[in-house]
Parts: structure tokens; sequence; C-alpha cells
């Protein structure tokens, strides 16, 4: 059964007024693949328009408090605690990303935890386009939730 469908097909808000507030948590993860002379720049703090992941941290954050705005049919919530956290990888001249996010409400957080990842990549992305237009964002992806009627997830795996 589609839950964003209404009986003619039509696309609608799936109604939540019903359903038990609870404690909701997700992270989600991104990666962004730079050229190494960008990597480097960036993990010595030296890209010239300023600090790239304390402003990617910043725009994470407040992608997360917008993302009722930015996907059509996803309800606005209150976010408890939103938190990015990026990680250098010497390997492939990456920069990985996680956000958590958490809330007690009566639906997910799930979007808004993607939508921080996704906008701190961007902004990772257009704050070293000068240097590297090449670069790339992939793997965006949930990695856990819990929380709600459909119970915990973990990629790899579902537990009810």
């Amino acid at each position: 059964m589609l839950t964003h469908v209404d009986k003619s097909g039509k696309a609608i808000m799936v109604d939540v007024s019903g359903k038990q507030e609870s404690l909701r948590e997700a992270t989600a993860y991104a990666k962004v693949v730079l050229g190494e002379k960008t990597f480097l720049l960036v993990k010595q703090n030296q890209i010239k328009k300023g600090d790239v992941l304390t402003v990617a941290n910043i725009a994470g954050i407040q992608a997360a408090k917008k993302t009722s705005e930015l996907i059509p049919l996803c309800h606005n919530i209150f976010i408890a605690d939103i938190s990015l956290s990026f990680e250098f990888n010497d390997a492939d001249y990456s920069i990985e990303i996680k956000a958590f996010a958490k809330t007690t409400s009566v639906t997910g957080i799930e979007m808004e935890a993607m939508t921080a990842v996704s906008v701190a990549a961007l902004t990772i992305y257009d704050m070293c386009k000068g240097i590297d237009k090449s670069i790339e964002i992939s793997s965006v992806h949930l990695l856990s939730k819990s929380g709600g009627k459909s119970g915990e997830y973990k990629k790899g795996e579902h537990i009810k």
C-alpha cells in the first residue's frame, strides 16, 4: 500500500495524527571525493573561501531544519539534536560525512539526517569548485534509524 497516495492516485501528505510520539533517531552518510590538491588544501584549512568544514557543518544543520520546506509531503518536525561529523580519508582523497538527528515525534527524522549530509556535501563542492570542478558526491544513504512503528534499521539488516 502506498502511503503518500489517495484513493484516486493523487499525492497526499500522510495523516500522522493518530500515531504515538516516540524517541526517534537517524544517522545518514555521504562521501565527497576531492582531487589530491583540493583534499590537502581542505585538510590544511587553506581554501580561500574559508573554513570548509565549519561552513559545511552549519549548512548541514540549517538544511536539516528546512527539510519540510525542501521535500514535498515531508512533515515539519521538532529537531531535538542534529550533529555532523567529517572524516578525512587519505586513501582516496575523500571526506566522509555523517549526520545524527534526534527527535521525539510521531514521524521519523531520517529525511532531516539525509538532507543534512547532502547539503553539507554540496557546500564542500561549492567552496572548492574554484580549484576543481570534478569533485564527486556519492553514496548518500541512511546508516541507521530507530523508533516508530517500523522499528530499528541498520544498513544491511532490519530489526523489528
